[in-house]
């Protein structure tokens, strides 16, 4: 491994410690101290959990019944997404009055581009990581983990290896003596069966596999190997990425939360999901060319619909006239049903869309314009404030919040 100077790049990895569970007890200081389950699909599986939890065996996607067998005095929450997105939208905000260049990884960890950051604040790498992880607690009542680095594997790597609450900075000459003591599973990317292969040929931890030759590696892990590689010999081969790119595709997905075979059930939770997807494209300012629908039996097979679009499109009418379309194709009277789901493929940004021929665009921005308003009014005072009237009875069925909104509390 070639030796790098100190600083020839600078990147932070901030990465909140257990999120949701930790979302739980900042706005509940009643259960600090208390192992915390969240738990999500219709409550049956546990999503997230704390570190009290995690160490009484329970792991995420385990089921509830066999996670209340270890621990019959944990709390089991629901999940409350909209909540955790308010947190996570303030914590990136506190990343943003440090560097203007701020990569939202996932709901809980980004990257920050630290380039001059230093000179900007007159402090050391440590000291701006530890200014960020107080902002972060003092204002969300969370704790976050930082690593700062040369490369964004390598800073990952840090913020991971002082959990929770620490600070970690990896100078480019303090690389080989911190891949020594990190085993090759630790790495990013490397699952359980490139462990495996990799232990075969003698690698075991970080610091041997950025010994391994490169031809070795690109026959044993590819292209993606190799750039791991340089990655850990402090080479940037990815750098933080603020656009965050064009998704494959775009889901609404869900149990219905009963077997059912009423058509008009059926129905309005296709046009609950169809409402919240297409929320989703307009708010991040994308159109889809294809609808998938998908009708899931009480046998948990899938029965799905494939629709291709006039145009790319935003719009909730094209896109429910597609999703009914679909719907009539997949019901069957007399059928059960346990769920269903939509979901949007070719993806394509809107500023780059090219006007039809025939301006059927035109009337697509008129619908724009309206779910803009509807997600503004949603925003401001809670999902589905304003939405289709088809759709009241799945609203209905849901539960009551625990809590009103906006919630964020730090001492």
């Amino acid at each position: 491994m070639t030796m790098v100077s100190n600083w020839p790049n600078a990147i932070a990895h901030i990465d909140c410690d257990a999120f949701y569970a930790s979302c739980e007890m900042a706005r509940r200081p009643d259960l600090k101290g208390r192992p915390i389950c969240v738990l999500s699909s219709q409550n049956a599986i546990v999503v997230a959990k704390s570190y009290d939890a995690k160490a009484l065996g329970i792991t995420t996607g385990m089921p509830v019944w066999e996670a209340k067998k270890l621990a019959p005095h944990a709390e089991y929450l629901a999940a409350d997404f909209r909540y955790y997105g308010q947190i996570s939208d303030k914590m990136f905000a506190i990343l943003r009055r440090y560097s203007p260049e701020v990569e939202v990884y996932s709901i809980d960890e980004g990257f920050m581009e630290m380039n001059g950051i230093r000179t900007l604040w007159r402090k050391s790498f440590r000291q701006l990581a530890d200014d960020i992880r107080l902002a972060i607690v003092r204002e969300t009542g969370i704790t976050a983990s930082v690593g700062v680095s040369v490369t964004r594997t390598l800073a990952k790597m840090a913020s991971e290896s002082n959990k929770p609450n620490g600070t970690t900075v990896i100078p480019g000459k303090r690389i080989e003596r911190f891949l020594a003591d990190i085993a090759v599973a630790e790495i990013p990317g490397i699952g359980r069966n490139r462990t495996a292969l990799l232990r075969k040929f003698g690698v075991h931890t970080a610091l041997q596999f950025t010994c391994v030759e490169d031809g070795m590696m690109t026959r044993l892990l590819g292209r993606h190997g190799l750039a791991l590689k340089r990655e850990l010999c402090g080479i940037s081969v990815t750098g933080v990425e603020t656009e965050p790119p064009l998704p494959k595709s775009v889901a609404r997905t869900a149990s219905i939360g009963q077997l059912t075979t009423s058509r008009e059930i059926v129905s309005a939770h296709l046009s609950y999901h169809t409402m919240r997807l297409v929320s989703e494209l307009v708010a991040k300012h994308l159109l889809t060319r294809h609808i998938h629908v998908f009708l899931t039996l009480a046998t948990f097979e899938r029965n799905g619909a494939d629709i291709r679009l006039e145009i790319e499109t935003g719009s909730l009418r094209r896109i429910m006239a597609a999703v009914k379309t679909g719907f009539a194709k997949l019901f069957r009277a007399g059928e059960s049903y346990r769920g269903c789901g939509v979901v949007a493929t070719h993806i394509s940004h809107a500023a780059s869309a090219t006007p039809d021929l025939f301006g059927f665009s035109k009337e697509d921005t008129r619908q724009l314009d309206l779910m803009l308003t509807v997600n503004r009014i949603n925003k401001k005072y809670g999902d589905s404030t304003v939405s289709l009237a088809a759709i009241q009875m799945v609203k209905g069925r849901k539960n009551r919040p625990r809590f009103h909104y906006p919630l964020i509390m730090a001492g």
